[in-house]
């Protein structure tokens, strides 16, 4: 089976694992059959609307066992490479969710809503998240505050289709200062990667997605094979035409193509 030559699935959530806050449908089984077999499992993320121990949460309320410690997200990430930049007790303007929020109160820095003294801005995706938010951050920027980025996918998977990601929301932002931001954090930046990978002690992980220009970008710059599943954003049709650097390794219809023999699946 595919599955057997890695040692470990690190799976993307939104369009691979769920949709909203249902299942996409064969991933419960699926995920269920890893653990059956002892296959280490990963969750990555570039949503920060919510935090580990609620990704954990919502898993477990569908059916998948999960902990928090199997949870690596862009929020989590971009936290803690501010705290590597700057002192404990500095203001963070935060351009996102509570849970964007509560990471940085983790890092020991001040999440703040206005631009007044802030050193840097974190923008992720957060469903309320709306023009005073924008105009607060752009403010906060030309007068020299670090941008960061939590992600850049331009769509979130719903069951009502594609809708308006984080990068649709920082593609605003950056018209309007004319600039991109400093540091992008999430995929398709390898460092979530790599981070799942080392928690769960695997040197030949098999990434699992179903963006193209997150995914499995993310993937081939962190060194690992893919596997995109045609349940989220791109096509089969979009991957055979793909640049080779947004290439999955291997196409299924859903995470059952984990247990597919053979290598027919391989782009």
């Amino acid at each position: 089976m595919l599955v057997d030559r890695y040692d470990a699935v690190l799976l993307d959530l939104d369009g691979v694992v769920y949709l909203g806050e249902e299942p996409v449908p064969g991933a419960v089984e699926a995920i269920a059959r890893l653990r059956s077999a002892g296959v280490p499992v990963g969750y990555v993320t570039n949503n920060a609307s919510r935090g580990a121990g609620e990704v954990a949460a919502l898993l477990n309320k569908l059916g998948i066992a999960a902990v928090a410690a199997e949870v690596v997200t862009a929020a989590q990430a971009s936290a803690r490479l501010l705290a590597e930049r700057f002192p404990p007790g500095t203001p963070v303007l935060v351009v996102g969710s509570d849970a964007l929020r509560a990471e940085v109160e983790l890092a020991e820095l001040v999440p703040v809503r206005e631009a007044g003294t802030a050193e840097a801005v974190v923008q992720g995706y957060g469903p309320q998240v709306g023009w005073a938010d924008l105009a607060e951050a752009s403010v906060a920027i030309r007068a020299g505050a670090l941008w960061v980025a939590t992600n850049t996918d331009k769509t979130l998977p719903s069951p009502r289709g594609p809708l308006p990601g984080n990068g649709s929301l920082v593609a605003a932002l950056a018209t309007a200062l004319g600039r991109q931001p400093d540091v992008v954090v999430g995929k398709p930046e390898p460092t979530l990667l790599w981070s799942a990978a080392k928690s769960r002690g695997a040197q030949r992980p098999l990434f699992v997605g179903d963006r193209l220009d997150t995914d499995i970008l993310g993937a081939h710059r962190a060194g690992f094979d893919s596997l995109l599943v045609l349940t989220g954003v791109s096509t089969a049709a979009e991957a055979e035409l793909a640049p080779a650097a947004e290439r999955p390794t291997y196409v299924g219809g859903d995470l059952g193509a984990l247990f597919a023999a053979g290598t027919k699946e391989k782009v």
